[in-house]
């Protein structure tokens, strides 16, 4: 009975697995580039990340420039960080998704979800959903 469940649930992991695409590119505040993704990175690229301060709370911005003729789409996420690296509040934060035309630029910001934020990445993947 146990190598039945197992076998289940593998093939349920292998099947998730193959459906999603999480690599791609991630920017933190500081201006740092993470490629997860070279074939990603080819066609999309984060630029201008930049923070500012909203009353106590941290603005975070970025540009994501799409550098291929067609059209895409993509999902961004800002993730925040306090001092000591802890995420703040990570699962209250969901994926945007936007869709790129060839070579549009898109600005995207977000709020920090409290004051206790000092620092945030910007993640950007592919997805293809329509």
């Amino acid at each position: 009975m146990k190598a039945i469940y197992s076998g289940l649930i593998l093939a349920a992991a292998l099947t998730l697995g193959a459906c999603t695409n999480t690599a791609g590119i991630s920017v933190n505040s500081l201006g740092e580039t993470r490629v997860d993704s070279k074939s990603f990175a080819r066609d999309i690229s984060v630029e201008g990340v930049e923070a500012r301060r909203v009353g106590d709370l941290i603005q975070g911005s970025a540009l994501i420039v799409s550098k291929s003729s067609s059209d895409m789409r993509v999902q961004y996420k800002f993730t925040w960080y306090d001092a000591s690296g802890f995420t703040i509040e990570d699962e209250a934060t969901s994926w945007k998704s936007v869709k790129l035309h060839g070579k549009q630029q898109l600005q995207v910001s977000a709020v920090a979800p409290n004051a206790q934020v000092a620092k945030f990445d910007v993640y950007v993947r592919e997805t293809y959903s329509n």
